[in-house]
């Protein structure tokens, strides 16, 4: 009982108030009725074997982690995507943009084929590109389809060509797979090979990086890095691996005009245990300063000129 002069004031009892929470709840339901009990999960399971069926709760359905759609963001990525057909859905164009030939071929690419085209202010890009450099050019594209393994070396054989394919061994900044996927682009390399698992993938970043070769070289993802390497050496190619302790110079490197796979390990561990006792060859690349060291998409660059430089001189050669 309270204090008349306290902030409530007086109450007696409590008025019936609480009576319902004094009475009964009833039996205490059995363990196979109890929804979240182990029993309950047993007579389910033995019901269904007998074809009684008991209702249950609706599940929800599991929300995707994979994203839909990407924004590819920068005129030259933009144009580069529409020229090599792939299907946009939308294109953003800011307010008073300054015109140029990129611009002016965007323009008449989306009206050729009928891509919705919306201009926006700048924060909208910025934005909807995550503040990404867009100049101006946005443009959404489903997501980005991955081939197999095995499809950057039929497609080689197919078209007569000695294959060359660069692997990434655990690269997850996507800028890096972008500047690998330039260099490819640049050097005719076959497609770009990453694993499924910790490791960048074709995103919005990386279609900006690579300028566009995202659209012109195929990239194919691998469940087991180890294993495609494996599948790669079993059908003739030899696997380089760079390494800064590599026993053979790039630049000397007899293998170039063979089939190879170029493997670039990330930045700061390198090549994994597994990926360089796979390799054939552990390759490297001559630096003037021994404390120093160069990013994947770098390294990427420089075997594969050398690649193409040594390959152009035995062609040379032979003739």
């Amino acid at each position: 009982m309270r204090k008349a002069g306290s902030k409530k004031g007086a109450t007696v009892g409590s008025g019936g108030q609480r009576r319902k929470g004094l009475e009964g709840k009833g039996p205490t339901p059995k363990a196979e009725d109890r929804p979240y009990h182990v029993a309950h999960k047993r007579k389910q399971t033995s019901e269904r074997g007998s074809g009684t069926r008991t209702p249950q709760r609706a599940r929800q359905p599991r929300r995707s982690a994979e994203r839909t759609h990407e924004i590819v963001a920068g005129r030259n990525s933009v144009v580069e995507a529409l020229r090599a057909g792939v299907p946009a859905t939308t294109v953003w164009i800011a307010s008073r943009i300054d015109a140029d030939d990129r611009t002016r071929e965007i323009l008449r690419e989306v009206t050729t084929k009928g891509v919705p085209l919306l201009e926006v202010g700048k924060p909208e890009l910025d934005k909807l590109t995550e503040n990404a450099v867009h100049q101006g050019v946005a443009m959404q594209v489903p997501a980005y389809t991955y081939a197999q393994p095995e499809d950057l070396l039929d497609e080689a054989l197919g078209l007569g060509r000695t294959p060359l394919i660069v692997a990434l061994d655990g690269i997850t900044d996507p800028r890096n797979l972008g500047a690998a996927l330039r260099s490819a682009g640049a050097f005719a390399a076959d497609g770009v090979l990453v694993p499924e698992r910790r490791a960048a993938g074709v995103t919005a970043s990386a279609w900006k990086v690579s300028a566009g070769a995202a659209a012109r070289v195929p990239v194919a993802r691998a469940t087991n890095l180890v294993r495609a390497l494996t599948t790669y050496k079993q059908a003739g190619c030899f696997v380089v691996g760079l390494d800064a302790d590599g026993t053979t110079d790039i630049g000397d490197l007899q293998l170039a005009t063979e089939p190879i796979v170029i493997v670039c390990g990330s930045e700061g561990k390198g090549l994994s245990r597994l990926v360089r006792e796979t390799c054939d060859v552990i390759a490297s690349i001559p630096i003037a300063a021994s404390t120093e060291s160069l990013n994947a998409g770098v390294a990427t660059g420089i075997a594969l000129y050398e690649v193409s430089r040594l390959r152009r001189e035995a062609a040379v050669s032979d003739s």
